[in-house]
Order: C-alpha cells, then sequence, then structure tokens
C-alpha cells in the first residue's frame, strides 16, 4: 500500500514538474514584453520655428509625438528567445542656455523612480534590484562643451548637433558623446537621441530575474521638448 501512495505521489510530482516546465516560457514570455520604448521625434506637421534659438529653454511636456520623455532600451534573454525591452518615463525637467546660436550650458534631470514599462513587476524589479532608486532616484545630463546650433533649420525640418556632456546613473558619472536630432516647431526645440551605454560602467548589476539575463550593452533613449522661460 505504501508503495502504491509513493509511485502515486512520484507520478504527481512528475505531472507538475512537466507542467511547470512547459508553461514556465509563457509565463517569461508574458513578464518580459517589449516595453514602452522612448521613440525619435517626428517632423510631421512641424511649422517654421516662430523664435529665435538665442535665449533659456525649459523641458515642457510637449505634445503628440513630441512629448518629453526618457528611458532605456536592452536585450533581455530567455530560453530559446532573445528581444528587446524598454522603460520610459515623461517625469523630466530641465533646461539648456543658448547664446549666438551655440548651447552653452544644459542639465536633464530624469526621475527614475517613474520609470515603467508595460509589466509592473518587471518595474518593481529594475526599481528595487537594478537601479536601487530608494538610492538614486534620479538621473542626470550635464553639458559640458558648447555645441554650434546656427545649422539647425527654421524650416520645420530637422538637423543633427554632436552633444557632449557628463551622465549621471546609479550615483556614477561618465563623460558620454552622441549625435541628437533637432528640430525647430514653432514656440518649440525638439531634440531626441539614442545614447549607447554600458550599464556595468554606472555599476549596474544584472537583475535577479528567473531565467533571464539582460545585457551590458544598451541605449539610453532621449526625446526633450522646450520652450523658453
Amino acid at each position: 500500500m505504501r508503495q502504491r501512495k509513493l509511485v502515486t505521489t512520484i507520478f504527481v510530482v512528475a505531472i507538475i514538474l512537466i507542467a511547470t516546465v512547459s508553461v514556465l516560457p509563457t509565463v517569461i514570455s508574458a513578464m518580459m514584453g517589449p516595453g514602452v520604448k522612448t521613440e525619435g521625434l517626428s517632423a510631421k506637421n512641424a511649422s517654421p520655428a516662430e523664435t529665435e534659438l538665442d535665449g533659456e529653454w525649459s523641458i515642457v511636456q510637449g505634445s503628440g509625438d513630441n512629448t518629453t520623455s526618457v528611458g532605456y532600451t536592452f536585450h533581455e534573454v530567455l530560453p530559446g528567445d532573445k528581444r528587446i525591452t524598454s522603460g520610459s518615463t515623461q517625469h523630466v525637467e530641465g533646461s539648456v542656455t543658448i547664446s549666438g546660436e551655440t548651447l552653452t550650458a544644459g542639465e536633464v534631470i530624469v526621475d527614475m523612480q517613474k520609470v515603467a514599462s508595460d509589466n509592473e513587476r518587471r518595474d518593481i524589479n529594475v526599481r528595487m534590484k537594478v537601479l536601487e532608486t530608494d538610492t538614486f532616484p534620479t538621473a542626470e545630463f550635464h553639458v559640458t562643451r558648447p555645441v554650434e546650433l546656427s545649422h539647425i533649420p527654421a524650416d520645420g525640418t530637422t538637423g543633427t548637433a554632436e552633444l557632449t556632456g557628463e551622465l549621471t546613473i546609479h550615483g556614477v558619472t561618465q563623460e558620454v558623446t552622441t549625435d541628437v536630432e533637432a528640430l525647430r516647431d514653432g514656440t518649440r526645440l525638439i531634440v531626441s537621441g539614442d545614447v549607447p551605454i554600458t550599464r556595468s560602467q554606472f555599476d549596474v548589476e544584472t537583475p535577479d530575474f528567473i531565467a533571464a539575463s539582460i545585457d551590458d550593452q544598451g541605449e539610453l533613449n532621449i526625446r526633450l521638448a522646450m520652450e523658453k522661460k
């Protein structure tokens, strides 16, 4: 009788294990959706510039496809699968100073506690275990070199510029240089770009996701809408 119970127990456990193994990839896949990416700016329906470049510009919410947003994009490696995932936030503050059509100063401050994707469980892991936002609640970027902007068109089309500054994530500061796209649209100045980042350089450790890992190389996605003060 005991032997029959033991065999039955082993059989039930085996069924549970098989079911778990078969369902796990689907569960992981559901947890690891593509996220919410900060896309580049859109020049569709843009109007000619209505104000000069020179002045103090503040980051605003923006509208349409050109709302202010900052986020991340990384590859996630799952069993038999590799996908891209992103998170973003519109909780961004900052300003830039332009004089003689040259950007002379600028800062961007991002509320990392508000970064979200399409999965709350992942967001909690990222905030608590990866970015440790209780200790490092913000990420910051400060311009360190003047940026010539006189070539940015005033007719509602885009131009590019090279931006250099100090990027602080997780309490670690690194110098970064990246190309950004700029658009003068009516009374607004829109800037966007994808900044390559290596998370280990910012002491950001691999999260403790089950059967999943995140690449060391990723992107910081930026889209900023600004208006004069």
